[in-house]
């Protein structure tokens, strides 16, 4: 029984480290920054203290960059386009077109992972999309946008 809680430990620790320190990764690349954040600090707030007071402030935040990012259309057409981008360079990184004449070191460093990349990029350029479909079905139109994030962060609230 001990050992059993001990693997769950330290499969808990694991998890929340690794979203955590991704998450973080993710707020300057291409990515899920602050939802990794989230489920990282959700997965921790099990074990510390310290988790559990800041997973609120970092949905409220992931929240209001999923609403803010459906607002206008601009932000709508360069998001997408973004994500498409991101989808494209993953066929064109699995696909691993020959090293281009400018290349300035050997070919063998050009495009580094094939397909286990490619499919990478692929996947992030899918989540992409698909949060921005979800953002827009959940916030695009609301009037009253922090309403509505309260409402989506707090749903027990609605039921007293």
């Amino acid at each position: 029984m001990r050992s059993k809680r001990f693997a769950r430990r330290i499969a808990i620790e694991v998890a929340g480290w690794t979203l955590l320190v991704a998450g973080f990764a993710a707020l300057f690349l291409p990515g899920p920054g602050l939802l990794s954040l989230f489920a990282g600090l959700a997965i921790l707030s099990q074990q510390y203290e310290w988790a559990e007071r800041r997973v609120r402030p970092v949905e409220v935040a992931a929240y209001k960059s999923a609403a803010q990012g459906v607002q206008t259309w601009p932000r709508i057409i360069a998001s997408t386009v973004f994500a498409l981008g991101i989808g494209a360079v993953g066929i064109v990184w699995g696909i691993g077109p020959d090293a281009p004449t400018w290349w300035p070191v050997d070919e063998k460093w050009w495009l580094i992972g094939g397909w286990g990349t490619g499919a990478t990029l692929l996947a992030s350029s899918a989540f992409a999309l698909a949060l921005i479909v979800y953002s827009f079905r959940r916030f695009r139109g609301v009037e009253d946008i922090d309403a509505e994030i309260e409402r989506v962060a707090n749903p027990q609230k609605e039921s007293r």
